[in-house]
């Protein structure tokens, strides 16, 4: 039996991973703002403890960590899910903006995952899931701020792998595409109202129309995703990056014939920067 320990767990793939764990026989520490929104979905389930969670406060996620080992006395697999989007041109978010979405998507699964993970070095094991998006990937017009925080998730995440192969723990990236959740609706997505003219007709401007007509058309299976999640965690070897939908299959793909065409058309100047090598020097 894995212990997981889930934030974001009310609703969307937090919820979907809940029941999956819960369904495979493992046990959950379900966290959310209000964990009678966990409760209400789950029941009184023996393997469940829901735990009252606002991801930006340190010490409650200290205190949740403590409680789950408490209860069932180790973590095995940490999910990062909890997060949001933000809509709207970089020019267009505000500071204010810009500071509650870091807070919540960068600076919140820091504090999360620094609650944790002392549990996991002491077993010498586990698995943390850091939840990117393809936007964390390759970047967007009209999604450039919320991007930078799955950028920052990204590359912590690659770090972490390096910094805690030694401990046994395993890292992945969980990169999802557009999936049919509420992520493009208004309880998981902020718009910046600030809208600039300028902007209108442009990738920029036509995304928030796009974003509107897309809610609930995407082309990925929520509850493919959360059984994925399942078959990679149970895996022997799991991967650092795990994109799930083909949208982000084909955009990766993409993304690495687009870098790799600059690279050569570009690759004599950048290696013009060097210092000579000491043979050429001395020829």
């Amino acid at each position: 039996m894995k212990v997981w320990f889930i934030t974001g767990a009310s609703r969307g793939f937090g919820a979907l991973m809940t029941k999956e764990a819960l369904t495979a026989g493992d046990a959950v520490i379900a966290t959310a703002r209000n964990p009678k929104t966990v409760t209400e979905q789950f029941g009184d389930h023996p393997n469940l403890l829901a735990v009252a969670l606002d991801v930006t406060n340190e010490a409650q996620a200290k205190e949740a960590a403590a409680a789950g080992v408490a209860r069932f006395g180790r973590i095995d697999v940490l999910a990062n899910n909890a997060g949001y989007g933000l809509l709207g041109a970089v020019e267009e978010a505000t500071a204010d903006e810009i500071e509650k979405l870091y807070a919540t998507n960068v600076f919140g699964l820091l504090k999360v995952t620094r609650a944790v993970l002392p549990y996991l070095r002491r077993q010498r094991s586990g698995h943390v899931l850091n939840f990117s998006s393809i936007g964390g990937y390759l970047g967007y017009p009209g999604w450039g701020v919320y991007g930078s925080t799955k950028f920052a998730v990204e590359g912590l995440s690659e770090s972490m792998a390096a910094e805690l192969e030694p401990f046994g723990i395993k890292v992945t990236i969980v990169e999802p595409g557009f999936f049919r959740t509420d992520f493009l609706a208004d309880t998981s997505l902020a718009v910046s109202p600030a809208s600039i003219a300028d902007y209108e007709g442009t990738p920029a401007g036509n995304m928030r129309n796009f974003a509107a007509d897309a809610n609930h058309a995407q082309p990925g299976n929520p509850a493919k995703l959360a059984a994925g999640i399942m078959t990679m965690v149970n895996s022997a070897n799991p991967p650092l990056r795990m994109p799930f939908g083909s949208d982000t299959v084909a955009m990766i793909e993409a993304q690495h014939a687009s870098v790799e065409k600059e690279l050569a058309g570009w690759r004599e100047l950048a290696l013009s920067t060097d210092f000579p090598s000491d043979a050429a020097a001395s020829a």
